[in-house]
């Protein structure tokens, strides 16, 4: 085989990394090989750039039963039963189809948790679009939010939390993170290690197609869109839910050794990830394929990434009750190898072998890349911007200018989008999307119950990453905390632009050195994840959005809280009065800049703060606390009062004084570990005095309940105002024009 320029391209390899193969090899690649190589060696499946960074997150911890390296990773929730759960990228993929982009997404990240012998109990996702005054990210928007619902709803799999940013760099490159949460005994966790020489391979689902080939090399190069349009996935949910309820109940026997999905880069990556962490050899004929397509090469049944398909190592003996259970479920399964000692993955095609190499050189021996970063001098002006050289708003303008950041993208109801998703099927939901700062799902047969969120902040990334993955730690924590539930650990998905750009580089740097410090400093290890680069349309990278998913648990599920205000008591916000126009949503929407430093972060203080919160909601003190984040104090008041229906007669005179006067940074400024509670009068002292003993600083906001938010001197809007402007966010675009594309929420 002649290997051109033109060819190394198609598999993703550099020039230096096919003549790296030839030396570990000694002599030149068969076609199948070179492809096999250049999945594994993708950024998607080998982390070559990312892998020495990924080294700085702390892994470990009280609770965790199974950290980073197998297809999810696993806590410990009490009662003999383990958390499971991850998050997953499938951004290139979107960009091209939204729909079955998203759809696949949804049903990859769901196949990693129960092949862990998990049943999957909730959805989450994080997204990112650009602005949605352009068609073309109403048509994304509308495809994606689409085909997670269909995927998801079509599973039984509750949706029940997430986050949605919208900002021009994603214009051309939008970002669709997909998170799955399982349950599992702890004595049923399974890992996907190959072993014993002798055990039958058996790949059972849906058949082999030519969809998804070059699928991990897809989501590793400059310009996927141009260069791999055809390798789009295809879904199938009822397909995948027999597959579902089939692995589970094959995992209750004693015949299972290994189990394995096909996701990014198909059978090629589960073959060598299974035989590489049991280091055993595999040997797979491609002749023993199903296939849905005729005349496909042992290159395309290896490199596809058809969907619904997952191989299990199977003891022989048990093969045929094996099968058996499959059968039942109407699931067609074939036996296409076996394991074996001399730890190579062998690929032959009838008599013939077309691929023959060691496991350990498709994974160890991945090259990996130190780069340089350097931040790039255009954020360091942007973030010296001085705000002194904006108009603070007047008290006269407050009230329009709070109505106009409610009506914001970033800011508004997510209504139109969480109903197209079920969140209620399974029963389990106990606090739905929107209710609160993070989803409580009951663990059933326990009185406990779990939170779950995603959170990332790309704003305070892009300006200063270092800061910026700190925050998205410690505001994911917070939105756990703020339900009353302990944070136990993180998965993460770590989408970035092109990093041999030295400033892409300093930000994956920066924002990974971040997240570990807030992850040190709160005792939150990271547990699972995915790295997603070259994100970029053009030459434009995305922001850095180094997205975090939590899952944090309640001792008792009941005793939680919302963020609505019920009136009659006392709203109080735990944490700091000084806030940051820096980096703000106040800044970009109403000024147009991106510009100025992130908050600071006291992580000491944010330790407290969360602690402080956790204990009032446990004992029973609380059951109304709400953080503040995008948009400032001021509109994490009016998002209490209109979940709640409540209003707030409340006084600011304190907080003016602790921002230098300045009504826009008091209003809509921005601060870390800051917290708002609504306490009865009964109850205010007691709190206010265990507040004061732990050394935290606490402000009393004033009087909750009736119909207006109003602050005296300054702003009087009515919550039902309040509530119309929030609930506009999404429904002006619900139609493309151009399209006629449905935007969620259209009925």
């Amino acid at each position: 085989m002649q290997v051109t320029a033109e060819v190394l391209a198609e598999v993703a390899l550099t020039e230096s990394e096919y003549a790296l193969i030839v030396e570990k090899l000694g002599r030149e690649p068969t076609p199948v090989e070179l492809g096999m190589f250049g999945a594994m060696w993708s950024e998607h499946c080998g982390y070559k750039n990312s892998r020495p960074i990924l080294k700085r997150f702390p892994t470990t911890g009280e609770h965790v039963l199974q950290g980073p390296g197998e297809n999810a990773g696993a806590v410990d929730i009490g009662d003999g039963l383990a958390a499971v759960f991850k998050i997953e990228s499938h951004n290139h993929p979107s960009a091209v189809e939204p729909y079955q982009g998203a759809a696949t997404g949804v049903g990859g990240i769901v196949r990693d948790i129960f092949t862990m012998g998990a049943r999957p109990t909730a959805l989450l996702n994080s997204l990112r679009f650009g602005p949605l005054t352009e068609p073309r990210t109403r048509y994304l928007f509308s495809g994606v939010v689409g085909g997670i619902g269909g995927y998801g709803n079509c599973l039984g799999i509750p949706t029940v939390s997430g986050d949605i940013f919208f900002h021009s760099s994603y214009a051309g490159n939008p970002l669709v993170n997909a998170m799955c949460v399982g349950i599992a005994r702890q004595d049923q966790l399974t890992t996907a290690e190959a072993s014993g020489v002798g055990n039958l391979v058996v790949l059972v689902g849906a058949d082999t197609g030519r969809d998804g080939i070059q699928g991990a090399t897809f989501a590793s190069v400059v310009n996927p869109e141009a260069s791999h349009r055809g390798v789009i996935q295809v879904g199938n949910p009822f397909l995948e839910k027999l597959l579902i309820e089939a692995c589970l109940e094959l995992l209750q026997t004693p015949h299972v050794v290994a189990m394995q999905d096909l996701g990014a880069a198909g059978l090629t990556s589960s073959a060598v990830e299974c035989a590489s962490r049991g280091t055993v050899g595999i040997e797979i004929d491609v002749d023993k394929v199903s296939r849905r397509e005729k005349g496909m090469t042992p290159y395309e049944v290896m490199l596809s990434e058809s969907q619904e398909r997952m191989l299990v190592v199977v003891r022989p003996e048990g093969l045929e009750s094996v099968q058996q259970i499959f059968e039942y479920y109407d699931l067609h399964s074939d036996v296409i190898g076996h394991v074996t000692d001399d730890g190579n993955v062998r690929i032959t095609s009838g008599e013939e072998v077309v691929a023959n190499v060691p496991a350990r050189l498709y994974t160890d021996e991945c090259p990996v890349y130190t780069r340089e970063g350097v931040e790039k001098k255009a954020v360091q002006t942007l973030r010296a911007f001085e705000m002194s050289a904006i108009p603070d708003v007047s008290a006269q303008d407050s009230a329009g200018v709070l109505l106009k950041l409610l009506k914001s993208p970033n800011i508004g109801s997510r209504e139109s989008v969480t109903r197209t998703y079920d969140h209620t099927i399974l029963s389990n939901t106990v606090v739905a999307p929107i209710k609160a700062d993070a989803a409580v799902i009951r663990v059933k047969g326990t009185g406990s119950g779990l939170a779950v969120k995603t959170d990332c902040n790309p704003r305070y990334c892009y300006l200063e990453p270092f800061s910026g993955g700190a925050h998205a730690v410690a505001e994911a924590a917070r939105n756990i905390s703020c339900v009353g539930a302990q944070p136990l650990a993180i998965t993460n998905c770590l989408n970035f632009g092109n990093p041999e750009d030295p400033g892409v580089y300093y930000q994956m740097q920066q924002a990974v050195d971040g997240m570990s410090a807030a992850c040190n400093a709160l005792g939150i290890p990271v547990i699972s994840g995915n790295v997603s680069l070259y994100n970029e349309s053009g030459d434009t990278a995305i922001f850095p959005t180094p997205t975090v998913g939590i899952v944090g648990r309640l001792d008792n599920v009941d005793r939680h809280a919302s963020m609505g205000f019920q009136g009659g008591g006392a709203a109080i916000l735990v944490g700091p009065g000084e806030a940051s126009l820096g980096a703000s949503e106040y800044l970009e929407e109403v000024h147009g800049k991106t510009a100025g430093a992130p908050p600071e972060i006291d992580l000491e203080l944010e330790v407290k703060v969360q602690r402080a919160v956790r204990q009032l909601i446990a004992d029973g003190l609380i059951n109304v606390a709400h953080d503040t984040s995008e948009g400032g104090l001021a509109i994490a008041l009016a998002e209490s009062c209109i979940q709640g229906r409540a209003g707030l007669e409340s006084d600011l005179g304190e907080l003016l004084a602790v921002n230098n006067q300045r009504l826009d940074q008091t209003l809509f400024g921005e601060a870390a570990s800051r917290i708002i509670i609504e306490v009865s009068r009964e109850r205010e002292s007691a709190v206010l005095d265990r507040l004061h003993e732990s050394g935290i600083p606490i402000w009393r906001l004033g009087a909750t309940g009736g119909e207006r938010f109003r602050v005296t001197g300054i702003l009087d809007v009515t919550v039902d105002e309040l509530a119309a402007s929030w609930s506009a966010a999404l429904t002006s675009y619900r139609e493309d024009p151009e399209t006629s594309q449905p935007v969620p929420g259209r009925g």
